[in-house]
Parts: structure tokens; C-alpha cells; sequence
């Protein structure tokens, strides 16, 4: 066997690609409790509960990872702990007879990051109910230039069309354009072949959203009538909603008939007022989108969806940053200060590439 230390946790054959257990120590970003973290060694026998434990090739940067730094947010459970909701790399050791060593998979969701330590750190250990086997055609790389941020726009699209959202229907909105769900929601609506309005609060990334794929890009102020009424004029067969509250309430008396608002988000607030002339007249529907606890079967569809006929053609596009966990904080504070366009991805481990 020719095996290759990489002081990360692991050795790898060469020849086959699997990895091995050693006693090696590796890295991860520590987050202390007093919105601070610091780049620590750890061991495997420091690692968390779980029944797969991987070799972390990449993961990425979202608002709760930011907010996970913060006690005040109670996103966290306890402190210390490793963030990071999402992770893509491969196995190294499996107690899942599902999952073998050299098998390339991604984790997000369930209590990733907040309950269990997360993706900042070149290895992870977690349950294998939360393991996802990596779609056919994608790479670590991609897989985590999407994250929960494209699986949740990819479960929006998905939600839509169960209620028959088509590309024929008219127009798509989606609010919260630069943020991580709006972009991937933009280039995979567009992949599909829908005609997408984006809506913004930063006008200047007109281009990028353009980019991406948007038709039309508009303020978000736009959104709000001049005269509120229960029923406006119809406009959208569809809406990607990433930031609730008012605009929401805006919003849904210009949905068409049979039309759909796929809702993921709440930055623009968690209350919104309206009245059911929408929902009992043109028979529009809200429909909650969960990426955190999807059903395992409509995750795995979802993800290969991703990896297919939503596969964004500019995917490399969303990308802003490509950092390591010691850059984290930087990223946190931009993300927090609204400053952050597109995707940021975390680099793990001296293992550039894909397994």
C-alpha cells in the first residue's frame, strides 16, 4: 500500500484513493463563545458523536455561520464549537454500511454547525442520516459553491414546480437577489429557462446579476405600490422569497393566478400583514421552504437535480471569495455589515482538489 501523510487526520493510498486513520492532529476554526475563534489542532478523539467521519475538502460561508460567532443570536447550542453548516469531502471511516472510505459526499443542514461540530475543519464526525452520497458529474468544489445557499434555491425551484410553475407561466421574482440563495435561485431559474426579475437593495451589482442570468433587475423598494390594495395587478407566476417580512406582504397581491411564493428566508423581517383575497381569489400559495430537516429521499433528489437540469452554466460566476478558516472572521464581519455578494468558499486541508 503507498500511502501519502498529509498531517490532517488521515493518510490516503495513493492508488485507491481511500483514506486511513492515523493519530495525526489537523485544523479547525474554533468559535468561543464571546464573538471571537481562533484556528486550533485538534484530534480525532476530540470529534463529536457520528457514525461517518470525513476528510473535509471544502465548505463555504452563510449568514448563520456568521451569526453562530455572536452568544446574543442563540443560533449556537454551547460554546466552544466548530461552525460551519455545510461540508463537502470524503470519507475516511464509516460505521454506516451506506458509506464506505473513498466515497465523496456532502453534508448540510440538521444541527451542523449549531448543535455539532461543523464544516471548519479538515476532519468532520457526523451521523450518517446526514450524509448525502456526492451526485455523479459534481465536485467538491462545486458542490460547496452551492451549499445550503443552492440547495435551498434548488428546493424553492422544486417546491414551485410540484404546483405547476412553469417557464410559460410569465416571470419569476426573486428578492434578496445578491444574497446566496437569490444568486444560485437566479442562474438555476435561468438554466431552466425562466424569464427572472431580481430584485435588490444594491443596485450597483446590476451587472453581476445580469450575469447570473436576471431579465430585468429592480430596487426592492419598487416592489411596494404607491396604493396598497388586496389585489394588485398580476405580475409573477412565481417568487424565490429570501427575506420575508413587508416586502412579502407587497408582493403577494401581484402573484398570478395558480402562482407561487416559495419562502426561505426572513432578513426583511418574520411578521408580514395581508389578507386571504390572494390566496381564495387567484389561489395563490405560500409554500415554506425547509432546507434544514428535508426529508432525506427529497434531499438526495434535490441535490441531483443541482448536479443536473439545474446546474447553474455560470456556477464559478457566484463566487466572490475563496478563503481558509483562518481568513473566517473577515468574512463574518463583511457578511454581517451587508457588504457580501455571491458565494464565499472555505479551502480545507493541503488536499486542494477533489478525491
Amino acid at each position: 500500500m503507498n500511502l501519502q501523510g498529509n498531517e490532517t487526520g488521515g493518510e490516503k493510498d495513493s492508488v485507491k484513493g481511500e483514506w486511513t486513520m492515523t493519530n495525526e492532529t489537523f485544523q479547525a476554526f474554533l468559535a468561543k463563545g464571546d464573538g471571537t475563534g481562533e484556528v486550533v489542532n485538534r484530534t480525532l478523539e476530540e470529534l463529536p458523536a457520528g457514525e461517518v467521519t470525513i476528510r473535509v475538502s471544502y465548505s463555504d460561508v452563510n449568514y448563520k455561520d456568521a451569526l453562530a460567532m455572536h452568544p446574543k443570536t442563540k443560533v449556537v447550542r454551547d460554546y466552544p464549537t466548530v461552525p460551519g453548516i455545510d461540508l463537502a469531502g470524503t470519507v475516511m471511516a464509516s460505521d454506516d454500511k451506506r458509506f464506505k472510505p473513498g466515497d465523496r459526499v456532502i453534508c448540510t443542514s440538521y444541527t451542523l454547525g449549531v448543535g455539532h461540530d461543523g464544516g471548519y475543519s479538515e476532519v468532520a464526525r457526523v451521523p450518517g442520516d446526514w450524509v448525502v452520497p456526492m451526485p455523479d458529474g459534481l465536485t467538491e468544489r462545486e458542490a460547496m459553491l452551492m451549499g445550503t445557499a443552492g440547495f435551498t434555491a434548488a428546493l424553492s425551484i422544486e417546491r414551485m414546480e410540484e404546483v405547476g410553475v412553469s417557464p410559460d407561466k410569465g416571470p419569476i421574482l426573486v428578492t434578496g437577489a445578491t444574497g446566496g440563495v437569490g444568486s444560485m435561485a437566479i442562474a438555476m431559474l435561468k438554466k431552466r429557462g425562466y424569464t427572472v426579475t431580481a430584485s435588490t437593495g444594491k443596485l450597483a451589482s446590476e451587472d453581476y446579476l445580469r450575469k447570473l442570468g436576471a431579465d430585468e433587475v429592480i430596487h426592492r423598494d419598487s416592489l411596494i405600490p404607491e396604493q396598497p390594495a388586496p389585489l394588485q395587478k398580476t405580475v409573477w407566476a412565481g417568487v424565490v422569497d429570501a427575506t420575508g417580512g413587508a416586502p412579502l406582504a407587497a408582493i403577494l397581491p401581484a402573484v398570478k393566478q395558480g402562482g407561487a411564493v416559495a419562502l426561505s428566508g426572513m432578513t426583511a423581517g418574520v411578521e408580514f400583514t395581508t389578507t386571504v383575497m390572494p390566496f381564495i381569489l387567484r389561489g395563490v400559495s405560500i409554500l415554506g421552504v425547509d432546507s434544514g430537516f428535508c426529508p432525506m429521499d427529497l434531499r438526495g433528489k434535490v441535490w441531483t437535480r443541482a448536479a443536473g437540469d439545474l446546474y447553474p452554466e455560470n456556477l464559478e460566476h457566484t463566487l466572490e471569495e475563496e478563503v481558509t478558516i483562518g481568513e473566517l472572521p473577515r468574512i463574518f464581519n463583511r457578511l454581517l455589515e451587508g457588504q457580501a455578494v455571491g458565494r464565499t468558499l472555505v479551502r480545507l486541508g493541503q488536499d486542494k482538489g477533489d478525491a
